[in-house]
């Protein structure tokens, strides 16, 4: 009974799929466009020497560059104008977001509807253009001291490369801005998301080649290969379970009478999830770990103090140290990030307001005590599924140098980015059934009233 019903089902998805014209319009437009920003990662940027970019790539791999890398699916490695991805724009957003919550003029904003939420979209691409000039002349100035023996990253430097180069990735940056944008608005939404996930998707085939080929040429056993596949599908499901993950609290409406009819009555229940930070306290951490490390591998050794030299190598990639104030950074992140994105004396001001209440527990202050202690327990579990999920894929990395797209904070994005997807769609999908019921029910209304006449 149970195969029957679940084949009835999948037919009947399959069915309003076909159907449904304007969800495949969408599905065309966003694959489109992620066909566009592929191409445009192997454009590159003028007068940079490809060869030599990729020696220093090589070189500072498992440093910050390797994670931007990874992030922008190759075009930082190829020094194209998609070097700097959608990466500016996420900042400015999460800084918008910070501010909106400390900044009462912001905070305003937020709460302005559909015209404030204009504005604040405003100013974060304001912002998005700063973070990339910054970032972008930074880039340009430092390809100009960079190199490997006597070849030079920058074929002629000087003044018109730095503007070119300034010009271009912001230029870059601002079109993926865009693309993310008409992709959430005409595609299947989550443009950014998508964007992230095509880069990291894109270079998945080679990772793979790469860990075959350390099992075919003997650095690592067939064994470890396997037990490290097996691994990372658990790894997925864990990560699909926990994501999903929420804590659901019961709301209560009081009943209404209006006239000879009862109104209200019902239970509803406020979902909070588990991980309520999502992917931002792994990147955060990552971003301000390696910083050091991929400073000092810029530096010359020979220059830098001792004590300088030895703290870098401390905070190498799969040492104790690292390991220790990753998990630590991650922890503050997560508890940071859940504060900022969730108002407890907001949400329990909102809920006394439409008159629901949580069954024993009093409306106003305790209602929002409740709400605080709940969102740090689930904070608790949160941040140590995040620690979990990140440290292991670290120990992996370091011991058997297995490719650094295998991840923890990857394998959280393509995850998050997948099934974020999967229910756009199957909205879409309800709703083309919806419309579908609607047009057949006017449909039936007017044969009756022509039968009638």
């Amino acid at each position: 009974m149970a195969s029957a019903a679940e084949q009835l089902a999948a037919s009947m998805n399959f069915r309003s799929f076909s159907k449904a014209t304007e969800l495949k319009k969408r599905i065309w437009f966003t694959l489109a466009a992620l066909i566009i920003y592929r191409l445009g990662t192997y454009i590159p940027v003028p007068g940079v020497d490809a060869a030599v970019m990729g020696q220093l790539m090589a070189q500072h791999q498992g440093g910050i560059l390797g994670m931007f890398d990874m992030f922008s699916g190759g075009a930082l490695g190829r020094m194209t104008g998609f070097a700097l991805n959608i990466m500016p724009y996420i900042s400015a957003s999460i800084i918008i977001q910070l501010m909106s919550t400390a900044i009462p003029s912001l905070e305003s904003l937020k709460k302005e509807g559909e015209q404030g939420r204009k504005r604040l979209n405003q100013y974060t691409r304001y912002l998005t253009v700063g973070i990339a000039l910054f970032q972008a002349y930074g880039i340009a100035v430092g390809l100009e001291h960079m190199g490997t023996g006597a070849a030079s990253a920058v074929i002629s430097p000087g003044m018109f490369f730095v503007t070119s180069c300034v010009v271009t990735l912001v230029g870059g940056t601002m079109f993926l801005m865009w693309l993310g944008e008409q992709i959430t608005s005409r595609g299947v939404g989550n443009g950014i998301s998508l964007i992230i996930f095509a880069g990291i998707v894109a270079n998945l085939p080679h990772a793979l080649a790469s860990l075959f080929q350390l099992g075919y040429t003997g650095a690592l056993s067939p064994f470890f290969v396997l037990v490290f596949l097996v691994l990372a599908a658990a790894t997925i499901v864990f990560i699909v379970f926990m994501e999903q993950a929420q804590r659901r609290v019961v709301i209560q409406y009081p009943k209404r009478q209006m006239g000879n009819r009862m109104f209200g009555g019902e239970a509803t229940h406020m979902p909070l999830k588990v991980n309520t930070a999502g992917v931002i306290p792994p990147i955060f951490a990552s971003s301000v770990l390696l910083i050091p490390v991929t400073i000092a591998g810029f530096m010359n050794s020979k220059s830098m103090p001792g004590w300088l030299s030895s703290l870098g190598q401390s905070l190498g990639q799969g040492q104790p140290l690292y390991m220790l104030f990753y998990a630590a950074m991650i922890l503050f992140f997560s508890y940071f990030y859940a504060a900022v994105t969730f108002n407890p004396e907001e949400t329990a001001d909102n809920l006394r307001k439409q008159g629901g209440f949580i069954p024993g527990v009093r409306p106003g202050a305790s209602t929002a005590t409740y709400f605080d202690r709940i969102l740090t327990r689930l904070t608790t579990i949160g941040a140590g599924y995040l620690v979990v999920v990140c440290l292991l894929p670290q120990i992996l990395i370091s011991r058997y140098n297995v490719p650094f797209y295998f991840g923890g904070t990857s394998l959280i994005i393509i995850v998050s980015v997948t099934i974020d997807t999967v229910t756009q769609i199957q909205s879409h999908l309800v709703a083309h059934q919806y419309q579908g019921l609607i047009g057949r029910t006017r449909g039936k209304m007017g044969n009756r009233r022509m039968v009638r006449r």
